[in-house]
């Protein structure tokens, strides 16, 4: 008999230890990402995805990032993309430059604030992530759950189809 024909009821499926392992993870992420967002916000002025794209674009240093590329990053359409990229430039946190390799195309990279306010951020997140991300797991466990997150986080990316 397989797997899935071993789930009859509702109850069942509520109860089966992956779905409760994955729920878990789901739950926890979701918790995590409320908890250290909001922390982003009260405390840098920022939403926890602005940050995500100050990291992207500091890791990719100058000239800066195509908004197909952001959008791929954060698995957001080329259309969200652009009205977050908007909001942040409306910010004063990153500024759309003209590519040096190809004129009609445009870069968005950071300013000098988005620089300030990514290392800000940074730190407050860095602290929170402690408290709240690694703090309460054994440390023993620490370095191989962070490498379990990387290879769940890795395998999913590639099965995701690439943005045209």
């Amino acid at each position: 008999m397989s797997e899935q024909a071993g789930i009859r009821t509702a109850k069942e499926a509520a109860d089966h230890e992956l779905i409760l392992a994955f729920g878990r993870l789901q739950g926890a992420a979701n918790r995590l990402e409320y908890i250290l967002g909001r922390a982003l916000e009260e405390e840098c002025g920022i939403s926890h995805l602005m940050f995500e794209v100050l990291l992207i674009l500091g890791r990719a240093g100058a000239p800066g990032m195509s908004m197909r590329a952001i959008a791929q990053e954060q698995v957001l359409t080329t259309g969200g993309a652009t009205r977050l990229v908007d909001r942040m430039v409306a910010a004063g946190l990153v500024a759309r430059t003209d590519s040096p390799k190809d004129r009609r195309a445009k870069l968005v990279r950071l300013t000098p604030l988005g620089e300030e306010t990514a290392v800000h951020a940074s730190q407050v997140h860095v602290a929170n992530i402690k408290r709240y991300f690694v703090a309460p797991l054994p440390a023993e466990d620490r370095e191989r759950f962070a490498e379990d997150l990387r290879i769940l986080s890795h395998t999913a990316r590639d099965v995701l189809p690439r943005l045209p």
